[in-house]
């Protein structure tokens, strides 16, 4: 009768302790889920699953830029590009999209197709096909122009381009006019040149490109 007795008390004992572990081992997973739930929430929000943040904007058909000739387009926040044309392949690949923002100080950098590389007149920056800078300050910091992405898809040319931010403002992008006197955004410390007297001259040295339009001072 005795052992009968323990047993049974062994017997809620242990039944007891199980319990015990068991409330304390939910409790902790409820602690822990909830946490978890919560930097789930605090992840997505700060870190979105959709990466893609980039606008397809249409820039022209392909057929309208022949090889070695380069269009100037401006985004939808108001980031300034050069599209030059280098193959005909009839894929994006026959085109390059690169910022026209000198990296050295802000000045615009222009195609020159007959140099076959892209220059900044500002202080004789040179940069090859690709966007590297090869010449002058921004090839002597190992610098180069911020590149975009293109596509084309049905002899239509597109480019990825950061969404405007602005709300209610509708996304759109343009294709400017050759040497149409833009020049941001950036600081550019030519621009005030012709002035301030202080222009980059255009006879022996002057290190500015020859397919500069700005007639030399005098």
């Amino acid at each position: 009768m005795a052992n009968t007795d323990n047993r049974e008390e062994q017997d809620a004992q242990d039944r007891r302790k199980f319990l015990g572990k068991a409330s304390k081992a939910a409790m902790v997973a409820g602690i822990v889920g909830g946490y978890g739930g919560f930097a789930a929430i605090s992840l997505r929000f700060l870190y979105p699953t959709n990466t893609d943040d980039r606008l397809w904007l249409f820039v022209t058909e392909t057929n309208r830029v022949r090889v070695g000739e380069s269009i100037r387009y401006r985004g939808p926040s108001g980031e300034t590009i050069n599209i030059t044309r280098q193959a005909r392949n009839g894929d994006a690949d026959d085109f390059i999209a690169l910022s026209s923002v000198c990296p050295h100080l802000g000045c615009q950098v222009r195609w020159e197709q007959q140099n076959n590389r892209f220059f900044c007149p500002c202080h004789s920056g040179v940069f090859d096909p690709s966007g590297v800078a090869i010449g002058g300050p921004p090839g002597e910091a190992g610098q180069s122009l911020s590149r975009y992405e293109l596509k084309v898809e049905s002899d239509l040319l597109s480019i990825a381009v950061p969404p405007n931010r602005l709300a209610g403002a509708e996304p759109k992008g343009e294709v400017l006019a050759a040497d149409d006197g833009i020049n941001g955004p950036g600081h550019d410390p030519c621009l005030g040149c012709q002035q301030t007297g202080y222009a980059l001259g255009g006879g022996a040295g002057d290190p500015r490109s020859s397919s500069d339009p700005r007639p030399p001072l005098t």
